[in-house]
């Protein structure tokens, strides 16, 4: 049973930061394109950073320069490292394994910026 647990989330001032764990059970990250989505409420769940199996990233433009995506081979877990954080940032943050034998999708984890 795959499965996919994301942590790290939670209320932060506007240009603080966090860092989003994705551990991963079932699967092996670095077999598979991994991916950071989110979605705020009322609008459709976009992705925000992607990390495929040779570690080429790949970042939506309005987190160019900010936010960081990470790979640990050894925890089996990829990270989200999200610096100058913007109250636009506010969303449920999803983590998203991607392979021959199917997608798959954690639970989410609320990320809140507001002073």
């Amino acid at each position: 049973q795959v499965q996919l647990v994301e942590s790290g989330g939670g209320l932060v001032q506007p240009g603080g930061s966090l860092r989003l764990s994705c551990t991963a059970s079932g699967i092996i990250v670095r077999t598979k394109a991994m991916a950071w989505y989110r979605q705020a409420p009322g609008k459709q769940r976009d992705m925000v950073a992607a990390i495929t199996t040779s570690g080429l990233t790949n970042y939506a433009d309005s987190v160019k320069g900010r936010f960081t995506i990470s790979r640990d081979n050894a925890k089996n877990t990829v990270y989200l490292q999200m610096n100058s954080l913007k109250p636009e940032d506010t969303a449920v943050y999803y983590c998203n394994a991607r392979g021959i034998m199917g997608e798959y999708w954690g639970q989410g984890t609320q990320v809140t910026v507001s002073s």
